[in-house]
């Protein structure tokens, strides 16, 4: 038990000093901006209660917002993304439900599966952020290509992550 909240508080800090000392400087056209951190929401083990979930959306947002000066976007938009994922998981559970013991990366569900389910949570946290960011109905359909781009160059990073990270099991 301690060894996984070691693991994702590392991993939490990792992904913070990431998003804002890397992929912040990265905009390509103004249009794709990267948002990596999402990615420690995502990969919260499956049995994380929903209030714990949410809280540690907050605490990311909030480091993010902290970093970066946006005064709330990216907690708005995590913690959102958090209140979403629930729900998300029973609209693409399995036949027979989740284990106890797998995580919510490829190696245990598949890469189909991943990509469903973090495409769409990413989908909904750019979405969120990017109309909070504009907050005019002017941009609409310039703040949608931007959130599409974004979540499209995030969803690569987020596989690239997902084989990096691929511990393959040993043979016995």
């Amino acid at each position: 038990m301690i060894n996984i909240v070691v693991n994702n508080g590392i991993r939490l800090v990792f992904l913070v000093f990431l998003q804002v000392l890397v992929l912040n400087n990265i905009q390509l056209g103004g249009y794709v901006n990267p948002q990596l951190y999402v990615l420690f929401l995502l990969w919260l083990p499956f049995e994380t209660p929903k209030s714990l979930t949410l809280l540690l959306a907050l605490l990311l947002g909030f480091c993010i917002d902290i970093f970066t000066g946006t005064l709330g976007m990216h907690t708005a938009a995590s913690v959102f993304m958090a209140y979403c994922r629930p729900y998300i998981l029973n609209l693409i559970s399995p036949r027979d439900g989740y284990e106890l013991s797998m995580r919510p990366n490829v190696q245990s569900l598949g890469l189909i599966w991943f990509l469903s389910y973090a495409s769409v949570l990413i989908l909904l946290h750019h979405l969120f952020l990017f109309y909070v960011e504009a907050f005019r109905l002017s941009e609409f359909f310039h703040t949608l290509i931007r959130a599409i781009f974004s979540t499209t160059f995030t969803m690569l990073l987020v596989v690239l992550a997902q084989f990096l990270t691929y511990r393959q099991k040993p043979l016995t």
